[in-house]
């Protein structure tokens, strides 16, 4: 698209900015959901602009290097010409484009379908005042012997910054697609652990107000936080058989140099599950702690109660007697009679009082 040129020969401001914007690397007419689509052979990306089918003609008459398409919430009708071409199959591709898949591994003749949940922080003033603490995506890979798809659900799980390391890295990205799988796991479960750790920091806050003098904290904020636990212990407990799979020789897609890396990969995983774990046992027992909290202060408030209806049960039954109108009562004629007995009430209280005080009642 030519640049417009303002009047007098010289482009404006608004010109120079239409000009920026069109120079900058854009998808493929009609493939809006197509985030990259690259060649890379011995770890260099070729230079140029490829559509799925251009880039796997390309791949398949060098016979050397792959393909890597990054694809972004999908349709159906927009993956099924990707999925023809590659020799998906018709129900990974399901999976791919409906999402809201558990963490998985599948194989489908000479092509892996792997599901990872990606999950981000959402940041808040404090723990007990938010309803959401992460937010989950998902990221499926399509791994064959010259090829990757990726498809990503969720709008934190982008893997652009994955790609430019692995770009500036020719050794690692010469390794093959199966290098591709496994940077994206790798940054995958580097999120865990960074969520992971400011679940900590959120938990200990917790902690520290549940056993603070007066504290606030009630059960349902705890609960709500073993919610998010729960979320994030679904995404990475599942994960575990699949990354050891991929580490133990699962298939000939994924080279013997390039499971060492998976199994660092699993190591960290299994970091991250002990930690998901002890969360979830820990907030276990915050919600004990904070029930017996309530249970003691209900005691408090029962006792309380008790004694200020002892106290003022002793001129309710003065007052009861006296009120009875009978002609011959002690004293009902007696001009002290009526300070006697209001002195004789207070007394009464205040002997109840200070045993009550004593047995910290009140």
């Amino acid at each position: 698209m030519p640049a417009i040129p303002a009047l007098g020969g010289r482009r404006s401001r608004r010109a120079r900015q239409v000009t920026t914007q069109v120079s900058a690397p854009s998808p493929v007419a009609g493939d809006v959901h197509v985030v990259d689509c690259a060649i890379y052979v011995d770890g260099c990306r070729l230079p140029g602009r490829w559509t799925h089918a251009t880039a796997i003609d390309e791949v398949r008459r060098r016979g050397d290097g792959f393909v890597w398409i990054g694809l972004h919430e999908p349709a159906e009708h927009e993956i099924q010409g990707i999925a023809q071409a590659y020799g998906l199959h018709e129900l990974a591709v399901e999976d791919a484009v409906h999402a809201h898949q558990r963490p998985k591994l599948d194989r489908y003749g000479d092509t892996l379908f792997m599901v990872l949940k990606t999950v981000t922080y959402l940041a808040h003033a404090a723990p007990e005042t938010t309803n959401e603490i992460v937010e989950t995506g998902e990221i499926m890979a399509f791994l064959g012997r010259n090829f990757i798809v990726t498809v990503r659900h969720g709008n934190h799980s982008g893997l652009g910054t994955v790609r430019r390391e692995l770009e500036g890295d020719a050794e690692q990205l010469a390794a093959g697609p199966a290098a591709v799988l496994h940077a994206i796991a790798d940054r995958v479960v580097d999120s865990y652990l960074d969520v992971a750790a400011s679940f900590e920091d959120d938990i200990d806050e917790m902690e520290a107000r549940v056993f603070g003098p007066h504290s606030q904290v009630s059960a349902e904020q705890i609960y709500l936080m073993k919610r998010e636990v729960l979320e994030l212990r679904r995404c990475v407990t599942p994960l575990a058989v699949p990354l050891r799979r991929l580490a133990e020789g699962y298939t000939s897609l994924v080279p013997d140099h390039v499971r060492s890396y998976f199994r660092n990969v699993d190591d960290h995983l299994t970091t991250v599950s002990e930690q998901v774990a002890g969360f979830d046992e820990l907030l276990t027992s915050l919600v004990d702690a904070t029930l017996a909290k309530i249970t003691l202060q209900q005691n408090a408030d029962m006792r309380k109660i008790t004694a200020w209806a002892a106290i003022i049960a002793v001129p309710t039954m003065v007052a009861g007697v006296y009120g009875m109108n009978f002609d011959i009562m002690p004293e009902l004629r007696w001009k002290f009679g009526y300070p006697l007995v209001l002195l004789v009430i207070l007394v009464a209280c205040l002997i109840l009082y200070r045993i009550f005080r004593r047995k910290r009642w009140l």
